[in-house]
């Protein structure tokens, strides 16, 4: 039986920028080492295949308030059983109006999770314990709405002391209603997060943009023995392709049970709701 997977950050949205910001080409060929394709416009037909082929049943494409992903939209409305949407750009300093329009929006489009990156915003100057998050944490838990959270240094040449997964011990005091979520790993500061993973019940970590194969023994050690319900997986497609990191996760030396929560289970019950009682669906 081929291994089912969820597919918690997928972007489609690349391909309609016609000339990527200097920071993003520095990424593909700086950090990611990746090819000029990596910016293509993305096919639906080929996505599809693509996850067909290595057993992902959905995958969250990001999407944007401020700068709305045509694509991302057009493949939701084409398959809603295969896809659902991540919204971030709602505008901390003035939040009201963003926050009724994702609102809003979460009423007529399937959204698994609201998303928001210290590094990229405000140049870097507000941890997530600033007090200019608090609507949108205060929205999210009302909603019942997952927020991911960047952590980890950034891979573009911004400042990345605000994305230390320290700063979201407040956050999970005060916040112990809302479901969060760091993304993006949490490289150097692992066993920071993995503290905070044990102390709150409502934090999870999810690990997009790592190969598999390159995560810490740390975090493999985790998931074994406290954490089999608290991490979940992520490509961030197409900057690391599903035919890549799918196989590379299949391998790691992980028990069956915990290997299955990792690329799907955990990740079915964070964002979609699903409980112990569909683990057999």
């Amino acid at each position: 039986m081929t291994q089912k997977v969820i597919d918690c950050l997928a972007n489609v949205h690349f391909g309609e920028t016609a000339n990527q910001p200097t920071f993003m080409k520095k990424v593909r060929d700086d950090y990611f080492k990746g090819p000029a394709s990596l910016y293509d416009q993305i096919e639906l037909p080929a996505m599809l295949d693509e996850m067909d082929e290595q057993g992902v049943q959905r995958a969250i494409l990001m999407d944007n308030l401020t700068k709305p992903s045509v694509t991302a939209r057009k493949f939701v409305e084409e398959r809603p059983d295969r896809f659902s949407l991540a919204v971030g750009g709602v505008n901390l300093l003035r939040p009201m109006p963003s926050l009724a329009e994702l609102t809003a929006m979460r009423k007529d489009l399937p959204v698994s999770y609201a998303v928001v990156g210290p590094s990229f915003w405000g140049d870097g100057q507000y941890p997530p314990s600033d007090a200019v998050y608090y609507p949108l944490y205060t929205k999210c838990a009302e909603l019942e709405l997952p927020l991911c959270v960047n952590t980890g240094l950034p891979g573009p040449p911004i400042p990345g002391e605000v994305q230390n997964p320290i700063h979201l011990d407040r956050v999970c005091v005060r916040f112990p209603e809302l479901k969060l979520c760091m993304i993006h790993g949490a490289d150097p500061w692992w066993d920071i997060a993995i503290r905070m993973l044990i102390k709150y019940q409502n934090l999870r970590l999810m690990t997009s943009a790592w190969s598999p194969k390159r995560l810490p023994d740390s975090l493999l050690h985790y998931m074994r023995t406290r954490g089999p319900k608290k991490i979940i997986f992520a490509s961030d497609y197409p900057v690391l392709r599903m035919s890549r990191v799918v196989p590379e996760a299949l391998a790691l030396d992980l028990p069956a049970e915990v290997l299955d929560n990792y690329l799907y289970h955990n990740a079915a019950e964070f964002f979609f709701g699903e409980g112990p009682e569909d683990k057999g669906n």
